[in-house]
């Protein structure tokens, strides 16, 4: 019963944790005894999802041995396209500061830049992947994010006050260290308690998916939040969710196109595809203007639809094999 229970659970996530998170939010909108709680959804973008974030970085990191990662063709490919991507949205938000539509290009750049999500390995793997060689793929794009994010972010923010550096520097101040820091931590726990770390594995396998759906909630929650405060037209929300429908279908497009040029067509593809959407939402929603955390939030839809698709066919192909 237990394990039925869990697997219930398991299979059902996204769309319980995203009924949750509008249950949620109404509960707060509407019951009006909770409103000495509202403090609570400062604290929750600034201390819970962050730290959310590190502890599901922090349990994937110490399943992985640096002294095995080896870096491949492709992960240089790969993350040079994402730099070039990024900075193709980017510069013309930043030299066009009245387009009408920029915050629908900050929505595709935010599913852009973001690195890898921690269970690409894990889908990769069911799909036949290579599960190294995409772990180190998403420890080497959190380095790149961590400081691509800062670099780039100040160029499309044009409603912060001081200068490029400054906001650079401001940014890097939280992100470097949230996408950075559960990296060395594992490292360094493996080096020096390895008897610690040995537990942590072993303990904590499946404490990453279990915090992931509890940041979903708070996620989808300050999503439809900013979505009710918002001063924008309901047709640019569509156009979020089709600027992240359009990334979506680049990424592991692309992705896959260059895996089957390298031999490794299933890993790439999920690696430059499948995005630490969380992440997305939490920054979109702290360095940008709060509304554009629909694009992520949507991505969290159109890359679990390309993931069920995904495993839904090689099953299929199994069957008849």
């Amino acid at each position: 019963m237990k394990e039925q229970i869990i697997r219930f659970f398991k299979m059902w996530t996204l769309p319980l944790g995203m009924f949750a998170g509008v249950g949620v939010y109404l509960m707060f909108h509407y019951i009006p005894w909770l409103s000495p709680l509202k403090v609570l959804a400062k604290g929750a973008n600034d201390y819970i999802l962050p730290l959310m974030v590190f502890i599901q970085l922090f349990t994937t990191f110490c399943k992985v041995n640096p002294r095995k990662m080896r870096i491949c063709r492709w992960h240089i490919i790969m993350i040079t396209v994402q730099l070039v991507c990024c900075l193709a949205v980017a510069l013309p938000i930043h030299f066009f500061p009245d387009f009408s539509y920029n915050v629908v290009a900050q929505g595709a750049l935010v599913c852009l830049i973001v690195p890898t999500g921690t269970a690409a390995a894990v889908i990769a793997g069911r799909l036949g992947g290579n599960e190294t060689t995409l772990t180190t793929y998403t420890i080497l794009s959190n380095l790149v994010a961590a400081v691509m994010i800062p670099a780039v972010f100040p160029l499309v923010e044009m409603q912060s006050a001081g200068s490029f550096g400054h906001q650079f520097l401001i940014i890097l101040r939280r992100v470097f260290p949230l996408l950075i820091t559960p990296f060395l931590a594992a490292w360094a726990l493996r080096e020096f308690l390895p008897k610690v770390h040995a537990a942590v594995v072993r303990l904590c396998g499946s404490l990453a998916f279990y915090l992931w759906g509890i940041s979903l909630i708070i996620a989808i929650g300050l999503t439809l939040r900013s979505v009710v405060n918002s001063h924008f037209d309901p047709h640019v929300m569509w156009l979020l969710a089709l600027s992240a429908l359009v990334a979506c279908a680049w990424q592991f497009g692309i992705g896959k196109l260059v895996g089957r040029r390298l031999g490794d067509y299933i890993s790439c593809g999920q690696g430059f595809g499948q995005k630490n959407t969380i992440l997305a939402i939490w920054v979109s929603y702290t360095y940008l203007t709060p509304v554009i955390s629909v694009a992520p939030s949507c991505y969290i839809v159109w890359q679990n639809v390309v993931n069920s698709w995904q495993l839904w066919w090689k099953e299929k192909r199994d069957t008849k094999h």
